[in-house]
């Protein structure tokens, strides 16, 4: 089942939001707005609108008040991408040409900026003012992420508790808080609401990480970049763990030829067919399915509604994504 099917009833809704994306990234200044509308345009698969649609859908459903989450929390992933894309010097997203690329970086950050700050804006439309703090908290552990990540580019000594801590406020932290907004924002229930937020944050956790094998599995095609790109920028993800852990040699051919920048589609490809030799793709394969049973028995105890379906369905669709 693709994606889309999970959640086709919930399309009018998904388009109320889409049009709004589309009004609020406007901007006064035109390199500003086409930036904008350029990284709009890419698509997406909106998985962080559609969590808080679903999450909503556990109280008082009203999609006015839900629109003011769900657009600020797509329009801060929008930006954390457009950021991303200047510190790994990225050429390609979803197989079109990055901002950065485009344009440069310096208008890149801004158009970022921009996006960031018109979040916070629309965020302020809320008639709940927990979900101003939340959404602050949230940029604040997204920013110490990504300067982590920075850190942590070519330390190869990095343990697992590390990439763990770095994914979770890569990825996990903004659908954990997706799932967490939909549930204040439709006034569920404290209880209903944590569980959601786990479910989100566990759900997070096993898409990172399958986005990791991918880098690894996938196709340049499939992937919108070249396979192995994580490992040429030297961000240290779970497979690589597991393999330079299990082999030693590897892991010194690895470092060797990274830093002599000697990376090439021959030797990238070679690293890769190691790589995955040592086990290190079924290992993380499990890592992710673990996180997914964990997200799943979050839900166990909330009603049986259209919702809690969808929300089951989709990590089910993370779980069999293409190996």
């Amino acid at each position: 089942m693709k994606l889309t099917e999970i959640y086709w009833h919930l399309r009018n809704d998904i388009s109320v939001i889409e049009k709004e994306l589309e009004q609020n990234i406007g901007a006064k200044h035109p390199i500003l707005k086409e930036a904008s509308t350029n990284l709009l345009k890419a698509g997406g698969k909106r998985i962080r609108p559609v969590f808080v649609l679903l999450a909503g859908q556990f109280g008082d459903y009203e999609l006015n008040e839900i629109k003011n989450v769900a657009v600020p929390l797509e329009l801060i992933h929008m930006a954390s991408l457009v950021h991303d894309d200047v510190i790994d010097n990225a050429e390609l997203r979803r197989g079109k040409k990055t901002i950065k690329s485009k344009w440069d970086n310096r208008v890149a950050m801004y158009t970022g900026d921009f996006m960031f700050a018109r979040a916070v804006e629309l965020a302020a439309n809320s008639k709940n003012n927990e979900v101003h703090d939340i959404i602050s908290d949230a940029m604040v552990e997204m920013c110490i992420g990504e300067v982590e990540q920075i850190r942590d580019q070519y330390n190869w000594n990095q343990g697992l508790r590390t990439y763990l801590r770095r994914i979770k406020r890569k990825t996990a932290l903004l659908i954990a808080v997706s799932c967490e907004l939909g549930a204040v924002a439709a006034n569920t229930d404290p209880e209903t609401r944590r569980k959601l937020k786990m479910f989100g944050h566990y759900v997070g956790m096993a898409f990172q990480v399958t986005d990791d094998i991918l880098d690894f599995v996938g196709t340049e095609k499939e992937l919108g970049k070249p396979a192995g790109s994580d490992l040429k920028q030297g961000n240290v993800t779970l497979p690589a763990l597991y393999a330079m852990e299990k082999e030693p040699s590897l892991k010194t051919r690895i470092i060797a030829t990274v830093k002599e920048n000697d990376l090439g589609a021959t030797e990238i490809e070679s690293i890769i067919s190691a790589i995955k030799k040592t086990g290190a793709i079924a290992y993380s394969k499990q890592f992710s399915d673990r996180y997914l049973e964990k997200a799943r028995h979050s839900l166990a105890d909330l009603p049986d509604i259209h919702a809690k379906t969808a929300l089951l369905q989709i990590a089910d669709y993370i779980g069999s994504r293409k190996f």
